[in-house]
């Protein structure tokens, strides 16, 4: 896998491309700032970009801006955004509406090298992978009526973990529940939700689309 590395810390950026080296990722470029990122991506054609979301010269939407760009210039290139902070502003759920290849990861998931590669690697395959600290932030918002309603408790639980990018049997193993259970479970979200079968290959991301979307 290929990636890019868009950090303006150089002790955690240096951190991280040495991580992710270790791990036998290739590093094809980084950057302190997205002034160049755009132009790296065409260059280079990584699978993935890592993407602090606070970078110079404001540290305010930076990143967030450069993700947007990025996914419009090159749909199939994954996005992992990092922060140090719980973000659930309006412009991070403006991205989340495109779910595939999106990913939103804290920083302090950074040490966990396996958690990291991980996201990385769904965000690359096109899947959604979100922070549970975000997912819980989401998840706490007030919300209007709407088929979200309809979930009961364990479907909502299900549902998370499906915002975070958990497969099935990562699911069962969390809820220490059976994998049956959980397919069925997943089968009447999918239901309650009204997606329809011929949207099979997408309809967990879009389980989460409307999630997110509440």
């Amino acid at each position: 896998m290929r990636v890019i590395v868009a950090e303006d810390s150089a002790l955690l950026r240096q951190g991280i491309v040495r991580l992710l080296t270790d791990e036998g990722v290739e590093v094809a470029a980084e950057c302190a700032d997205t002034g160049p990122l755009l132009a790296l991506v065409a260059e280079y054609a990584p699978d993935a970009v890592l993407l602090d979301i606070r970078m110079p010269p404001t540290h305010t939407d930076e990143g967030l801006v450069a993700a947007a760009a990025i996914r419009a210039a090159h749909p199939g290139t994954g996005v992992l955004l990092l922060s140090q902070y719980v973000e659930t502003t309006s412009t991070v759920q403006a991205l989340a509406e495109q779910p595939e290849g999106f990913g939103y990861l804290l920083k302090e998931r950074v040490a966990d090298i396996d958690e990291l590669h991980g996201a990385l690697k769904r965000v690359a395959a096109g899947e959604t992978v979100l922070d549970p600290l975000v997912v819980a932030r989401l998840m706490d918002a007030p919300r209007a009526a709407g088929p979200l309603g309809e979930l009961t408790g364990r479907e909502r639980d299900v549902l998370t973990l499906m915002a975070q990018g958990r497969s099935n049997e990562a699911i069962a193993q969390q809820l220490v529940i059976g994998g049956k259970t959980v397919e069925t479970h997943v089968r009447n979200i999918f239901g309650k939700l009204r997606l329809e079968p011929d949207l099979l290959e997408h309809r967990r991301v879009m389980a989460v689309l409307t999630y997110l979307r509440g």
